[in-house]
């Protein structure tokens, strides 16, 4: 069995682009949120606002694409990001021991904001926080050892350093030329869901490159919005406290190897 590194993220926390840049390295079979697929718009759909009639794909489930994922994994190594809160319920020591983890964060107050703007009646339990830290929280348990957490901010302020620092942290060689790619392309092509509109600007990209740092101001969201982001913030700066930095030493030593018997 090869290896299978996971990026656990939440939703709206640049984390398609990060896979986008895996993508071109050429060494990883990526995947884009099997589990995720499976939760929205499997044969039997688990997210809160599902409505009957919606679209669904008979013979997709959580664990046809567990399945299918180990299947990858046989011919070669496997690369997948995803969100936590789709598969807590799978979450035991034989599962997680499958995976080299990684993780990623985004202030809440920039991925909260985004899911509004995309979907204003997200529900809290679509946010992810809190299922992020607790998969952190076992992890380091039973690995004896903290998985690598990049902070979002960071990777896009300076993305060459934080793509090093994530390759060191789990033991695959730093492709610099990953961090460039072509635009065009249908957004379709980053995205199972909705045609991929939640990746349109990705789609016009060319790369992960510099960009300042901004913040954003809740003051006119409406009091349920502020409120989930009171909620998720805790949780955030939990894991934003035992980020991964930018010239950290290598753990590669410290990394599930690639192979696993």
């Amino acid at each position: 069995m090869h290896r299978i590194l996971a990026l656990w993220a939440v939703p709206r926390s640049t984390s398609t682009a990060f896979e986008w840049m895996m993508r071109q390295r050429g060494d990883f079979d990526c995947l884009h949120e099997p589990f995720g697929e499976a939760w929205y718009q499997g044969e039997s759909p688990l997210w809160h606002r599902f409505e009957p009639g919606a679209k669904t794909t008979p013979g997709l489930t959580l664990e046809s694409a567990w399945e299918d994922i180990q299947a990858r994994a046989e011919r070669g190594p496997v690369f997948l990001k995803d969100f936590p809160h789709y598969i807590s319920h799978m979450w035991n020591p034989e599962f997680l021991s499958r995976f080299t983890h990684a993780f990623l964060i985004r202030d809440p107050a920039k991925t909260i904001t985004s899911l509004f703007d995309k979907w204003p009646d997200v529900h809290e339990g679509e946010v992810g926080f809190p299922e992020l830290r607790a998969l952190y929280d076992l992890v380091s348990a039973l690995e004896g050892r903290a998985p690598p957490v990049i902070d979002s901010d960071d990777l896009l302020e300076r993305p060459a350093e934080m793509v090093r620092a994530f390759c060191n942290a789990v033991g695959i060689p730093f492709v610099p030329e990953a961090l460039s790619w072509e635009a065009g392309g249908e957004p379709s092509a980053h995205s199972w869901w909705d045609g991929g509109s939640f990746h349109a600007n990705l789609a016009r990209s060319t790369g992960l490159t510099p960009q300042r740092r901004n913040y954003v101001d809740l003051a006119d969201m409406p009091p349920r919005i502020q409120q989930i982001h009171r909620r998720m913030k805790p949780h955030y700066d939990w894991l934003h406290a035992h980020r991964t930095r930018a010239g950290d030493p290598s753990r590669s030593g410290e990394c599930t190897p690639s192979t696993r018997r």
